[in-house]
């Protein structure tokens, strides 16, 4: 397990707090073998989020909070240009002598540069503030183009919602490419969730099968390019079609048909995000048929439209750039 701590500041910014739950939430729950425990941590002084609509929380813990944690995150903050209170200062700075990774997040920059950690170090900023941090903490080589810079330990971003790339980053760094593109989606997904959907379960993951319905997914998830029926793949298995719902269900949650619909959608998905393959070559790859009925399973599964979500996915995957120097580079 990987346990993260977001150190709340007062006046932090609501999105800025929420969005690691977000990511590393999704991390979690499409991937079984990956384990995050999200810490909410308040300072001292805390007294509620930031912005037009500022709301407080309630947790238990302070900056103690910080001491067992492998990942620190820091938001940004109200007043962000003073000096943190001593007890903050002195919270970071042990964690970073005990080795803990920490990540800074727009204004959030701010503060950990007071403490002297990023002193010699690449670090990133909001856009708007990147100027200010160079003139504040002239030690600091501050990145005015990096969505995500890091440099040792430290990671910082520019803030571009709140922080989604920087914690997308993390969860590569944890756990490689391809999680990181299912959780890239899913947290794009759960921003989109239908009105009506009151689970919030949109486009999920399949769960594979590793028991008795093993090679019929498989044989499945190869054809469905083709008009596959409900009674093909009871014939398939060699069982009846009500014996087959009844057991397909127990061991996937799904019946056969509605998996085939999630994992045709699921293709869609790859399609949109990897190639530049018209809807209507997308719709008969999938085995949807036509474009009006990739639409509305798509639109049905996601909350969104097939061309929205290619757009979307684009644009947040090409503000997903990162620059590194590793210690070797830099003691």
């Amino acid at each position: 397990m990987s346990l993260i701590a977001v150190l709340a500041l007062d006046g932090v910014p609501g999105h800025q707090l929420t969005t690691p739950g977000l990511v590393f939430g999704a991390a979690a729950r499409h991937h079984p073998w990956v384990d995050y425990d999200l810490r909410i941590c308040t300072a001292p002084d805390f007294e509620s989020t930031g912005g037009p609509a500022p709301f407080r929380i309630e947790t238990p813990w302070g900056l103690e909070g910080l001491e067992d944690a492998d990942t620190v995150l820091l938001p940004g903050c109200a007043a962000f240009r003073d000096e943190p209170a001593p007890a903050v200062a002195d919270a970071l700075r042990a964690a970073a002598a005990r080795g803990c990774r920490i990540g800074a997040v727009g204004t959030g920059t701010f503060v950990l540069a007071s403490t002297g950690l990023l002193d010699g170090r690449r670090a990133a900023t909001s856009r708007r503030h990147t100027e200010e941090l160079a003139r504040l903490h002239p030690r600091v080589e501050v990145d005015p183009d990096g969505a995500v810079v890091a440099h040792g330990p430290f990671h910082s971003a520019a803030g571009v919602l709140g922080g989604l790339e920087l914690c997308l980053r993390l969860v590569t760094l944890d756990h490689g490419e391809s999680v990181v593109i299912e959780t890239e989606r899913q947290a794009f997904l759960q921003l989109h969730v239908p009105a009506d959907d009151p689970t919030g379960d949109v486009a999920a993951s399949l769960t594979h099968s590793d028991g008795s319905f093993s090679e019929t997914i498989r044989w499945m998830e190869a054809n469905l390019h083709h008009p596959l029926t409900l009674a093909e793949i009871a014939k398939r298995t060699g069982l009846e079609v009500r014996t087959l719902t009844r057991r397909f269900r127990t061991e996937t949650g799904l019946s056969p048909l509605q998996y085939l619909l999630r994992a045709r959608i699921q293709l869609a998905q790859q399609l949109l995000e990897r190639t530049d393959d018209p809807i209507e070559r997308i719709a008969a790859r999938t085995g949807l048929g036509t474009p009006a009925n990739l639409r509305h399973h798509f639109h049905r599964s996601t909350g969104t439209t097939p061309g929205i979500y290619r757009n979307a996915f684009r644009s947040l995957a090409a503000s997903f750039t990162w620059t590194a120097r590793d210690d070797a580079d830099h003691p």
